[in-house]
C-alpha cells in the first residue's frame, strides 16, 4: 500500500504534464513540454477577478476538492498484482462516489462567484450530468459482473483470458461518455463552454483558475487509469512489467478522450438531453442485461 501511494505521488504529476500537453496539441496553442510550466506560471501572475457578494469559502475550496476526488478516484486503481493505494473489496463503488460528488463541485464551482454566466454553466452541467452518472453506474455493474466482485484487483484479474473491451464493446464507449463530462471536455462541456464565456470558470482567473484546469486534467487521468482497468486489463499484458502497461493504456484512453473532445459536435443541451435519457441510458441497461445473461451459470 505504501508502494504504491508513493508510485502515484511520482507518476501522476508526469502523466498530468503529458495531459496538458496533449490537451494543448492540435489547437493552434503551445504544445511544446514546457508550455504547460510557461502558461501555468503566467496564471499564478494573474490576479484573481473579484465579484460582488461571492461565497467565498466555497470559491476557494472548490478547485481543491475537485483535484481531491480525482487523487481519492486514482488510489483504487491496481498498479500491479496486489499493489493499490486504496485496497478495499468496493473500489468500483468508491470510484462511483468520486463520479457523483464531481457534479456537486462542479455546481458549487458556477454557484460560488454569484454571477449569472457561472450559474447557467453549473445548471446545465447537473441536468447532463445525472443520466451520464446513472449511465455509468450501469457500465461498471456490467463490468463487475465477470468479477463477481467490486473489488478493483478483482476486476482486472478476471481479465486475464479476455479483456472486458471485447467481452463488453459498448462498454469503453459508453465509459467514455462519462469521461468526457466528468472532466469538462468536448460534446459534454456544457459546465465551461465557449458560448458562457467559460461557463463557472467565466469569473476565475489566477492561481484559482490555474488549480480549477490542474484539477481537470488530474481527473482526465484518474478517468483514463480508471478506464484502461475496467476494460483493458489494467497492468495485464506480456513480457513487459505490469506498471509499464497500465502505463501504456492509460497514455492510449488519454489521447483517445482528448480526441474525441475536439471531433465531436457539441448538440444543444436539450437534444443531448434527450440522447442521453433516451438513447445511451437504455443502451448502458441493455449492456448490463445482456452481461448478466452471460455470466449466468
Amino acid at each position: 500500500m505504501i508502494l504504491a501511494t508513493l508510485s502515484l505521488l511520482i507518476a501522476l504529476p508526469l502523466l498530468v504534464w503529458t495531459a496538458a500537453v496533449l490537451d494543448r496539441a492540435g489547437t493552434g496553442r503551445s504544445a511544446t513540454v514546457l508550455g504547460p510550466l510557461r502558461n501555468g506560471a503566467a496564471l499564478m501572475l494573474r490576479r484573481n477577478t473579484p465579484t460582488e457578494a461571492p461565497d467565498r469559502l466555497n470559491r476557494l475550496l472548490v478547485p481543491g476538492w475537485y483535484l481531491a476526488l480525482a487523487l481519492v478516484g486514482l488510489s483504487v486503481v491496481p498498479l500491479a498484482e496486489g499493489v493499490v493505494a486504496t485496497d478495499i473489496s468496493t473500489g468500483l463503488v468508491l470510484w462511483g462516489v468520486c463520479e457523483a460528488l464531481t457534479v456537486v463541485v462542479v455546481f458549487l464551482h458556477g454557484w460560488s462567484p454569484n454571477a449569472p454566466l457561472p450559474l447557467i454553466g453549473a445548471y446545465r452541467y447537473v441536468a447532463i450530468g445525472l443520466p451520464a452518472m446513472l449511465m455509468s453506474m450501469f457500465v461498471l455493474i456490467a463490468a463487475a459482473l465477470p468479477a463477481q466482485s467490486l473489488s478493483m484487483i478483482e476486476v482486472v484479474e478476471a481479465q486475464r483470458s479476455l479483456w472486458n473491451v471485447i467481452r463488453q464493446p459498448l462498454g469503453l464507449p459508453l465509459f467514455m461518455v462519462l469521461g468526457l463530462t466528468i472532466t469538462l471536455r468536448g460534446p459534454f462541456d456544457y459546465a465551461d463552454g465557449a458560448e458562457l464565456a467559460g461557463g463557472t470558470s467565466a469569473e476565475e482567473s489566477g492561481p484559482a483558475l490555474a488549480l480549477w484546469q490542474l484539477a481537470r486534467l488530474a481527473m482526465l487521468v484518474a478517468f483514463s487509469t480508471m478506464a484502461a482497468a475496467v476494460f483493458l486489463g489494467g497492468y495485464l499484458g506480456p513480457v513487459l512489467p505490469g506498471p509499464v502497461w497500465l502505463l501504456l493504456k492509460t497514455l492510449a484512453v488519454m489521447a483517445a478522450t482528448v480526441a474525441c473532445g475536439r471531433w465531436f459536435a457539441r448538440m444543444p443541451p436539450s437534444r443531448m438531453l434527450t440522447f442521453l435519457w433516451i438513447v445511451l441510458l437504455p443502451l448502458s441497461f441493455a449492456n448490463l442485461a445482456l452481461v448478466g445473461v452471460e455470466v449466468l451459470p
